[in-house]
């Protein structure tokens, strides 16, 4: 009893630690993952890609992305200097590359790393759309979702630790059956962590892009044409990491007036 009373509150004065705020949407967070730890590997990993993934060469279109990537960084850029986060603000080395690639997808890593496909650039269609999808990845970045992912992660094996630990003393039988119920719940727990990440970038994305000088009626345009593209068709939310194209329409199309006036704020 009093080995399990101890690592409880290990776990707790770690996840007090590890807690912080997520700027502009004052969402709490956990996060054990420092920068000095995750960025050189993501500026590595950034660098390995490129060197083996081929690069657009449409002209026109990489100097578009770049361009766009380039104004909604300066935009948070600004953001984070004027809120006492210029340490943060320094560690941030962006970067905005157009993979010849048909996937529709695009990405960013710990630290501004951006890579566009250009199977995404019908769904775009236009540079409002661009700096759509570019707010979205530049907000994965400057909420540290990577970073809470991973510690997400080594909460979850800890916990299966936990377990472990808790019940040792308990049948085989009940072993198994609590270890099962652990997996599949952190596991859904996992996932439904990973749609309020991608709700927080919609949202944070979208005050980006209104900072930067971009029509922000135009994300919710981004996902009328996802909807179109995919045919309505999706993996059931609650075991998708994403939110459906629905809920991410209506979840903009609700949170407009706020970005709008956030950016105003903010600018």
């Amino acid at each position: 009893m009093m080995k399990k009373k101890i690592f409880v509150s290990m776990a707790a004065v770690g996840l007090a630690i590890g807690c912080s705020t997520v700027p502009i949407t004052n969402r709490s967070r956990v996060n054990f993952v420092s920068d000095a730890k995750v960025l050189p590997m993501s500026f590595q990993q950034y660098d390995e890609f490129l060197a083996n993934n081929p690069k657009s060469k449409d002209v026109a279109k990489t100097n578009e992305i770049k361009e766009v990537g380039r104004r909604i960084s300066e935009a948070v850029d600004k953001f984070m200097r004027a809120n006492n986060m210029a340490s943060e603000a320094d560690s941030y080395r962006w970067e905005f590359n157009l993979i010849e690639d048909q996937t529709i997808n695009a990405w960013c890593m710990p630290g501004g790393k951006v890579v566009f496909y250009t199977g995404i650039l019908p769904i775009a269609e236009n540079t409002d759309g661009i700096a759509a999808i570019m707010g979205h990845e530049v907000a994965h970045a400057f909420a540290k979702h990577g970073q809470e992912r991973m510690t997400t992660g080594q909460l979850q094996q800890y916990g299966g630790l936990a377990v472990a630990f808790a019940t040792s003393g308990e049948s085989q039988k009940k072993q198994e059956m609590w270890n099962m119920a652990y997996g599949v719940g952190s596991q859904l727990g996992v996932l439904k962590y990973s749609r309020v990440h991608e709700d927080e970038a919609d949202k944070l994305g979208m005050v980006f892009m209104i900072m930067a000088g971009y029509e922000p009626e135009e994300a919710v345009q981004v996902w009328v044409r996802m909807k179109e593209k995919t045919g309505g068709s999706s993996t059931p939310e609650f075991m998708s990491t994403h939110p459906s194209n629905d809920s991410r329409i209506k979840a903009l199309q609700a949170y407009l007036p706020e970005a709008k006036r956030l950016a105003a704020q903010y600018k």
